[in-house]
């Protein structure tokens, strides 16, 4: 399965949220299950961003969300996240 969030944020908001992706992505990379990450901003708009993670199942997916580790890292990524749902099965 894969995870899609999506961003808006530009300016000194938009370097914000690209710096603290990083930290987030190496405390997911630590919960199991977990496949691989990246951040992409929109070719089309330079206010929106994607963040699309890779899981072995939405299981460890949504067990790795509830991690305090990841709670602390992402706080300062989540408060720019679009209000849509993200997860996305691919079998």
């Amino acid at each position: 399965m894969f995870a899609v969030t999506r961003f808006r944020a530009d300016g000194d908001d938009g370097q914000a949220l690209a710096a603290a992706v990083g930290p987030l992505l190496t405390a997911l990379s630590g919960r199991p299950g977990y496949l691989h990450g990246e951040l992409g901003r929109s070719a089309d708009d330079a206010s929106l961003w994607a963040l699309v993670t890779r899981w072995d199942g939405v299981g460890s997916y949504r067990r790795a969300l509830s991690a305090a580790e990841v709670k602390i890292a992402g706080a300062p990524v989540w408060v720019h996240a679009l209000d849509e749902p993200g997860a996305y099965l691919t079998d």
